[in-house]
C-alpha cells in the first residue's frame, strides 16, 4: 500500500500549511536523516482549538491560560502536526531546520534539529492516540522516508530517546509496535 501523502520541495502537498517563522537553514551538506515523534497539547491535556498553531507561529496570547506563562517567549516549531482527527498541518518545509528537538543527541551526534524532521501528535504521554492519528502518522512517515531515504526504521525515534531525562514524549501511550507495523505496510519498509 502506498502513502496517501506526497512531498514537493519539502512540503506535504496534502497538508494544511501554517507557516512558522521559527526555522532556519540546515547546515551545509546536511539533509534529513532522523524522524522524531513528539506530542503536544495546549493547555496540557486539552485538545482542539488553535493554541498549538498560535504557539508555533508566535501568536499565542500567554495571558489566556496560566500554563502559557511557562512557555512565554519560547520560539519553537515542528515540521508537522497531526491532530486527533488525523488532520495534517505543516509549519516548516522538511528541507529547512525546524526548532523541535532542543538540546538533543542521537547515536553520539548532537543538535538533532540540524538533521531531523519533527512530527508532533496532538496528545499527551498518557492519553491513547487515535486511529486517525496512527493512520496519518504511518502514511506521512512513509512519504517522508521515501523522500529522504537516509531515514529508515532504526532512525525513527521518540523525543524521549534524543533528550532523555528532559523529555518524555510521545510517552507510554504511544504504541510503537502498531506504528512500525502500519509504517512497514504503508511504505514497504523492512
Amino acid at each position: 500500500m502506498e502513502s496517501e501523502f506526497t512531498l514537493e520541495q519539502g512540503w506535504v502537498k496534502q497538508a494544511r500549511r501554517v507557516p512558522s517563522p521559527n526555522f532556519g537553514p540546515r547546515p551545509e551538506h546536511c539533509s534529513p536523516e532522523l524522524l522524531v515523534i513528539h506530542n503536544i497539547s495546549l493547555p496540557p491535556g486539552e485538545y482542539g482549538g488553535d493554541a498549538i498553531e498560535r504557539f508555533f507561529t508566535n501568536c499565542l496570547d500567554c495571558d489566556e491560560h496560566p500554563y502559557y506563562q511557562e512557555i512565554r517567549g519560547l520560539q519553537v516549531s515542528a515540521h508537522l502536526l497531526i491532530r486527533r482527527s488525523g488532520e495534517l498541518l505543516q509549519f516548516v518545509s522538511c528541507e529547512q531546520r525546524a526548532w523541535h528537538a532542543g538540546q538533543s543527541c542521537f547515536a553520539g551526534r548532537d543538535n538533532c534539529n540540524d538533521y531531523s524532521i519533527g512530527i508532533e501528535l496532538e496528545g499527551s504521554d498518557d492519553d491513547p492516540y487515535t486511529q486517525a492519528q496512527y493512520q496519518a502518522l504511518s502514511s506521512v512517515s512513509a512519504a517522508v522516508c521515501a523522500a529522504y531515504p537516509a531515514i529508515g526504521l532504526e532512525k525513527i525515534v521518540g523525543h524521549s530517546e534524543i533528550a532523555p531525562g528532559r523529555k518524555t514524549d510521545p510517552g507510554p501511550a504511544f504504541d510503537w509496535q502498531r506504528y512500525r507495523k502500519e509504517l512497514t505496510e504503508q511504505g514497504g519498509m523492512a
